[in-house]
This record gives structure tokens, sequence and C-alpha cells, in this order.
């Protein structure tokens, strides 16, 4: 049986466990602070990521308990899901519409409370085996170019053998 027959019916046959909803802590606040690329653009608030990081002593005790109010809670402030939108020059003509992208500038604040979810979600997922071994993306040690070099790799094995190879992308 392969990986992905076991993983599935893995799956599908015992529930997992609920998420822990455990309260973050001061320091956890520092840590992603400083983790967070110092830019000086910014949302709304006017508050860049450079001033956040420059502030941070002062203000990570508060942040950290309005943080833990949102999780205790289970809202996100609706101010928080404001966002500026910018239009970006990608490349070659500027009078091109088509050569523009947006861009989405969020309020320092939220990137904080989404990194404290984002390592919540992928700590729980980890821990509890809930993802496949396939999944590659937004996870420590497993970077995309690992998924093409897997899938290169088993298409070339594939070959050799004189295996038909055949791939269905979405």
């Amino acid at each position: 049986m392969d990986s992905h027959t076991q993983f599935m019916e893995q799956a599908f046959t015992k529930p997992y466990p609920s998420m822990e909803c455990k309260c973050t802590a001061t320091n956890d606040i520092e840590q992603i602070i400083k983790s967070i690329k110092t830019k000086n653009s910014y949302g709304y608030n006017k508050i860049s990521t450079k001033i956040l990081e420059t502030s941070c002593p002062f203000i990570s005790y508060p942040i950290n308990y309005i943080c833990n109010k949102m999780l205790f809670w289970g809202v996100f402030p609706n101010r928080l899901k404001y966002a500026i939108i910018k239009t970006l020059h990608k490349n070659d003509e500027k009078c091109e519409v088509s050569n523009y992208r947006p861009a989405s500038l969020l309020t320092s604040f939220s990137k904080i409370f989404e990194m404290i979810m984002q390592r919540r979600i992928l700590k729980h997922l980890t821990n509890y085996n809930i993802l496949s071994t396939e999944q590659y993306g937004f996870r420590l040690g497993f970077r995309t170019d690992n998924a093409t070099y897997k899938l290169t790799t088993e298409i070339l094995n594939a070959m050799n053998n004189k295996l038909l190879v055949g791939g269905i992308f979405l």
C-alpha cells in the first residue's frame, strides 16, 4: 500500500484531537515582532514594521494581552482586516494596465496575530501527523523545490524502468 492510501485511511478512520487554546507569552510576541521583515510600508494605521520593532519592548505586553483576548473570544477585529490596496509595477511598459499587480498593505498588528495562529495550526498539524508527507509549502524543511525534485525523480525513475508516466495538475 502506498503512502497516499495509508494517509487517506488514517485521515478518515480516526478523529483528530481539538486544537489547544493556550495563552501566548510576551516573549512569543517579541520573537514574532523580531522575525517580521522590517519595512517602511504600513497599513491604514500608519505603523510600519520598523516602528513596531523599535517600540517592541514597550508594546509587547499590551499586544500579548490583546492577542490572548482575541484567542479566548475567537474574534479577529474587523479593523485588523482592513487593507490599503496599492498597485505595483511588474515589468515592461508602465502605461499598460496588465503590467501591474495589486498588493494589500495590512496593519503590522494583524501580521502578529496571523503569525501566532500560523504557528499554532502548524504545530497542531505536525504533532498529530495530520499533514501528508507530500505537503510541501509553508512547512519548515519542506520547501516547494523539494516537491519539484521529488516529482522529477519519480518521473525519471518510472521512465528508466520503462513505465508509463502521466500526471494531472490542478
